[in-house]
């Protein structure tokens, strides 16, 4: 997927010049509060950059950077904490680094907005494993059109599987 604009928001391939942005976000309360230890997170965000089977966006509404979005293949058997996924498969993660951002309704309209075009540009599946108590972003995940499949065991702890697809 090359960068896009979808109603307000636009996904620009992130680089190495956005980690300073990435890291300030980290530290946010809301984000730090599920992705935990910032040099963790970013030292995992950075090596990914480099990963041909990762994709990572800064996610942009009316031109202004506010959130960041990974998406990653699944091929097919693709084994991880949340069980095997078939073949076409995309799993997503992200999260709004703007606080004022939050509560908005922009995490279920952008999560929407992408996952609608990887599932019109032929991908079968996309999932996504919140924390079972992040209730804010379950209820944007369903909005979005995800379903809760299961609670699965992952090595970040339990996750909620949710599923989307055509």
């Amino acid at each position: 997927m090359t960068a896009t604009t979808d109603m307000t928001y636009s996904f620009a391939a992130m680089t190495a010049a956005d980690l300073p942005t990435i890291r300030r976000w980290l530290a946010t309360p809301d984000v730090a509060r599920w992705w935990r230890d910032v040099d963790t997170q970013l030292a995992l965000i950075s090596a990914d950059l480099d990963d041909p089977a990762m994709a990572q966006w800064i996610v942009s509404c009316g031109g202004r950077p506010f959130a960041y979005l990974q998406c990653y293949d699944c091929p097919d058997g693709f084994e991880s904490g949340v069980g095997t996924q078939p073949a076409c498969t995309h799993g997503i993660d992200q999260f709004i680094g703007e606080p004022d951002m939050i509560g908005r309704g922009h995490g279920s309209a952008f999560i929407r907005a992408f996952t609608d075009r990887l599932l019109a540009s032929g991908t079968q599946r996309v999932i996504t494993d919140p924390d079972p108590d992040n209730t804010r972003a379950v209820r944007a995940y369903e909005k979005a059109g995800f379903r809760k499949d299961r609670v699965v065991d992952t090595p970040d702890g339990p996750a909620l599987l949710m599923v989307r697809t055509p």
